[in-house]
């Protein structure tokens, strides 16, 4: 699915292919919630690094936040200009970027249940508000943004997700280890 997103003032737009638009994992991390969460949560939508097409790039700004004393490689990609954070691209998976679903202006199909990550990072204001088949985690879920996908039966065809399944299963695998 073609992808197609902006900052509030419009001097960055983008545009990249995704096999996994569902807008479904939302994270409640200090990180996600101090750069975009206004709800408490970010959604982070995962997509194809080389089709990523960006204009206004001047306009960009990049922020590496510190986790446990050390600066994360992730690099959180920013408008300069109004501060909507747009996506997150890390070098450990370089194939792939994480547009926020609130800097995307393609409707996105909405998701049949939801995963809540990173409730042990949650700020003690926010309620989690979740449906009966929504699953609650502490830490990150075991289960990939791409493998949520395949399991309800929502993933693209298999030829343009093979890539993507593998470093996105990668990527789960890693995170889970790490600390916040």
């Amino acid at each position: 699915m073609l992808l197609k997103g902006s900052c509030h003032c419009g001097a960055v737009r983008f545009s990249l292919e995704s096999a996994h638009p569902y807008p479904f994992n939302l994270c409640y991390c200090s990180i996600c919630r101090k750069t975009a969460g206004g709800g408490g949560f970010a959604i982070n939508l995962s997509g194809s690094s080389e089709t990523l097409s960006v204009k206004g790039k001047g306009s960009l700004r990049i922020y590496r936040a510190m986790i446990r004393h050390e600066r994360s490689p992730a690099r959180r990609h920013f408008c300069g200009r109004c501060g909507s954070h747009l996506w997150l691209w890390d070098p450990r998976w370089p194939e792939l970027i994480h547009p926020l679903a609130s800097a995307i202006d393609t409707r996105l199909p909405v998701p049949p249940e939801r995963t809540h990550l990173l409730l042990d990072s949650k700020a003690s204001w926010v309620q989690v508000r979740s449906d009966p088949g929504d699953k609650r985690f502490q830490g990150y879920p075991d289960e990939s943004i791409a493998e949520w996908h395949e399991r309800l039966g929502l993933a693209q065809p298999k030829g343009k997700r093979k890539k993507a399944r593998r470093a996105v299963s990668t990527r789960a695998r890693g995170r889970s280890r790490a600390k916040r």
